[in-house]
């Protein structure tokens, strides 16, 4: 069987890093030692080149990959991955991502996808870089992704992401109060010490901005819209921590512990406590369409646990303390 021969450049993000784990991050389905060997017998080159797999790249390089039938035990394969696609033409699609789906496949996640649900859905996409994805959410957060269904369109969008012209707005229900709009612009990057997590850092992190916008306010907390300037990982999640108003139920950036002042709201404390995932939602995604060049946007709305949440607290915050305990000793 003929495989598609693909060509991509080297984005900004990618910049310094080694051939074949650029190559790697953008080809997911395919394994990094699969990857490292098709360098080494050149079936991939670098503007035309062969080339040694921990060469260094840098944006705008081009990356010719030319995938091998023999290796096609070692691809990832398609699966019927539960999720909702709300619009599709022949350039893109746009997917909302329940939570708890991981989006590409890792340690610990090998299998049932969002990627491995692409392949299924899409399956032209199969030799597209990333599957045609663009960009990710978190594991447990829900909401809007856009990915794109041929080279040219997956390329345009990549640039629409790159020139911070993709309209990315999420809903959060965070710890605190935000009674006023909040601009969040500090750098994101690897936590020192544990390599799992991200971290302001002001050393090497990379420029990132979020807008906040206070929707409602109740007793402890706080329900948000979030703007996305920039896209880092765990952005929004760190960017909350760092202002001293975590997203309830986060694992990694949230209060370890629900805080004393709830004691005694059983209602509300089991909310809380119940919930079981970061309470972050990518409600709306807007891009300029690929290849129409019109303006398209979509929007989804609130996932069940969140809008229960927020029920929750609009119900119950609206008492004084000491009737909340008189109300359900």
């Amino acid at each position: 069987m003929v495989k598609n021969i693909v060509t991509f450049i080297v984005p900004d993000s990618f910049f310094g890093e080694r051939a074949d784990i650029i190559i790697s991050k953008s080809f997911p389905q395919f394994s990094r030692s699969r990857i490292k060997k098709w360098i080494e017998d050149g079936h991939i080159l670098i503007d035309g080149n062969k080339i040694n797999p921990k060469k260094k790249l840098f944006p705008g390089e081009s990356i010719v990959v030319n995938p091998q039938d023999d290796d096609r035990e070692v691809e990832f394969q398609p699966e019927d991955v539960d999720f909702q696609v709300i619009y599709v033409d022949d350039d893109i699609a746009v997917i909302n991502k329940p939570a708890g789906l991981v989006v590409h496949p890792a340690d610990g996640n090998w299998s049932g996808t969002l990627l491995n649900g692409i392949l299924y859905k899409f399956p032209n996409n199969k030799f597209l870089p990333r599957a045609g994805i663009v960009h990710r959410l978190d594991k447990d957060t829900s909401g809007l992704l856009v990915i794109g269904l041929n080279e040219s369109s997956q390329k345009q969008l990549i640039e629409q992401l790159q020139k911070k012209t993709v309209h990315r707005e999420y809903r959060a229900i965070v710890w605190g109060n935000i009674y006023s709009n909040v601009k969040i612009d500090e750098p994101i990057g690897r936590h020192p010490t544990n390599r799992v997590k991200m971290a302001i850092n002001n050393i090497n992190g990379k420029h990132a901005v979020t807008h906040i916008t206070p929707l409602e306010n109740f007793k402890y907390h706080s329900y948000i819209k979030c703007l996305l300037e920039t896209g880092r990982t765990h952005q929004i999640r760190v960017h909350m921590n760092h202002n001293k108003t975590p997203i309830i139920g986060d694992p990694v950036y949230g209060f370890k512990k629900i805080i004393p002042m709830l004691n005694g709201q059983k209602p509300l404390t089991e909310s809380i406590l119940g919930f079981n995932r970061q309470a972050l939602h990518a409600k709306k995604i807007g891009i300029t369409h690929p290849r129409t060049k019109k303006q398209m946007n979509w929007e989804t709305s609130l996932p069940e646990d969140i809008e229960s949440l927020l029920n929750i607290l609009r119900q119950y915050t609206s008492f004084e303390l000491d009737q909340l305990n008189k109300d359900f000793d």
